[in-house]
């Protein structure tokens, strides 16, 4: 059937049935009588089946201590205890279930975590931008199931798919028709609550071309109100966002809200006030918000960290007259999927499973480290991690005459911790597993020619209205920026093997594909010329380690920040 024609079939039966289905109080009863509704979201998962290691494994509370969390059979004993609790709840997500994900689940392209939602009983979940990673038509293999068209089904004998829609009210064929479900309903002690998907609408600037190749992702705001006036048309009152977009916080605990206002608050504040909460994700930060719409009412905006580490509550009392959310009544919360619960042993397994098939493969040594490397930069945001990877990529591709090797935050994924999460012990072995926790995209590193300028103009962009993201850089490249200045001209004393940079001077810089094609909204790259091709960035990483045993963390003296 086609795509076109399952989004009409199921808007009018679920709408339909919405129609009819939810009759007014009865005689006898007390006016206005409510129900109550529990919602559980949590966002940004990517295939983290095992505890994830290191500060991705940890929640920072308020006051400032951490509590060890995550891991599939935690996150599902911690979903039935909060289903238990509330008769009428049902389970979503916020996008990015799949894609940059550990060995255990990206060696078999995502199905083991697919296994484990449905498992888990995910009724919904909208399209991160991580979904796209392997295109469009692996999405769809993702919802409606089969074999993968090269490497077949490598962990079970067949694949059946997600039992549950993705989402996307703004995604559309380039032709204008949708390309995903924009919503689905969900009937909850007697009373339908809409469920609506939305992702980042910059989601272009966060993946390949290639990937979204065909597709095109249009407003927020625009797609979830008109979906929004649809499903309140035929009579969906309660209603809920997933949305794929969020904020960045100040230093808080998970139920403390101190954003740093973005894209996702001022969606929140412009979405109609038909919408009664969010839950947001994307940019992996945990905050318990209430947002006013449009109308001033109050309503909840919450995002639950990543990795599995906490689970986002919404709980709602819907007038059984009305079917509309008491608004006065919501309730949200962040609960820590905490590992001192008893593991769910069905979800157990299957991570066990996953764990042994991909063990002869992740559990290889590729090198050896003498203290942690972490992914988390300094004042100045350069990342000890960041170094070490910046400085494969030099190596890696010093066959094309590449002088300084630049990467994204976004692509280091996780900590390389001297304990090894293969063994839990203090050894400083590095596994391919992790490395590939490190680097899971499989990006390809380019070389490509810029002048002087282009590279200070590069590093302006790490800092614009919407953010800061800074670049990691080789230790080749040197430089200082004043962070009271204005965006624009904030870089000075920039050398490239300690030689001051003459803006009309050309220096060959490696960079992944993504970065190459304008990423992160670093477009400067797109002016580079002579590009030259080379390894995996996982590749060039691993024969790194292996060139250099026993690493230590570099000296944090590339970046300086000034006032």
């Amino acid at each position: 059937m086609r795509l076109s024609t399952r989004l009409a079939v199921f808007a009018a039966a679920a709408l339909a049935t919405t129609a009819v289905t939810t009759a007014p109080a009865s005689a006898g009863q007390r006016p206005d009588p409510t129900t109550d509704v529990r919602i559980i979201g949590f966002n940004d998962l990517h295939g983290n089946l095992e505890p994830p290691s290191g500060s991705s494994g940890r929640v920072v509370q308020s006051d400032g201590t951490t509590v060890d969390a995550g891991g599939a059979a935690y996150l599902a004993t911690h979903v039935k205890q909060l289903r238990a609790q509330v008769r009428n709840s049902f389970v979503v997500s916020a996008g990015d279930n799949i894609g940059a994900s550990p060995l255990t689940s990206a060696l078999f392209h995502d199905e083991p975590t697919i296994d484990f939602l449905n498992m888990l009983g995910v009724n919904a979940s909208v399209v991160g931008n991580h979904e796209f990673d392997e295109g469009y038509k692996e999405l769809q293999r993702m919802q409606f199931g089969g074999c993968h068209p090269t490497d077949g089904c490598q962990f079970q004998p067949t694949f059946d798919g997600a039992k549950f829609p993705f989402l996307g009210s703004n995604v559309y064929f380039t032709n204008g028709l949708p390309a995903l479900l924009p919503f689905t309903v969900k009937f909850e002690g007697g009373v339908p609550v809409g469920v609506i998907g939305a992702t980042l609408k910059d989601l272009p600037s966060v993946v390949t071309p290639e990937a979204i190749k065909g597709l095109k992702f249009g407003d927020e705001v625009e797609a979830i109100n008109r979906t929004a006036n649809l499903l309140d048309y035929f009579g969906v009152k309660a209603q809920v966002v997933l949305l794929h977009q969020g904020d960045g916080t100040e230093v808080e605990g998970p139920n403390d809200c101190k954003l740093r206002p973005g894209p996702a608050a001022a969606i929140a504040a412009a979405v109609t006030p038909k919408v009664d909460a969010f839950f947001d994700g994307h940019s992996h930060q945990q905050y318990n918000c209430v947002i006013n719409d449009p109308a001033g009412q109050p309503r909840p905006v919450i995002q639950g960290s990543s990795f599995g580490r906490l689970l986002s509550v919404v709980d709602l009392k819907i007038s059984l007259k009305t079917r509309d959310v008491v608004r006065s009544q919501t309730k949200a919360f962040n609960e820590i999927v905490t590992r001192t619960v008893t593991p769910d042993p069905a979800v157990a397994a299957l991570v066990a499973d996953a764990k042994t098939k991909s063990a002869p493969i992740a559990n290889k040594q590729v090198g050896t480290i003498t203290a942690d490397l972490p992914a988390a930069g300094n004042a100045a945001g350069e990342s000890p991690l960041g170094d070490v990877i910046a400085d494969a990529q030099l190596a890696g591709t010093a066959s094309n005459n590449a002088v300084v090797a630049i990467t994204n935050p976004g692509g280091i994924r996780a900590d390389l911790t001297y304990k090894s999460s293969a063994n839990n012990e203090g050894d400083g072995v590095v596994t391919y597993g992790e490395a590939f926790t490190v680097q899971p995209f499989s990006n390809i590193m380019q070389t490509i020619t810029l002048t002087g300028a282009n590279l200070k103009n590069v590093l302006e962009q790490q800092w614009t209205a919407a953010g800061t993201k800074i670049l990691q850089i080789s230790s080749s490249l040197h430089y200082s920026y004043s962070a009271g200045a204005p965006i624009g001209s904030r870089v000075s004393n920039l050398t490239v093997n300690g030689t001051p940079v003459d803006p009309a001077a050309t220096f060959r810089v490696s960079v992944n594909n993504f970065l190459a094609a304008g990423g992160d909204g670093f477009t400067e790259f797109t002016k580079g010329t002579n590009l030259s091709g080379g390894p995996v960035d996982l590749d060039a990483l691993v024969a790194y380690l292996g060139a250099h045993p026993n690493l230590a963390p570099p000296a944090a003296d590339r970046i300086t920040r000034l006032p």
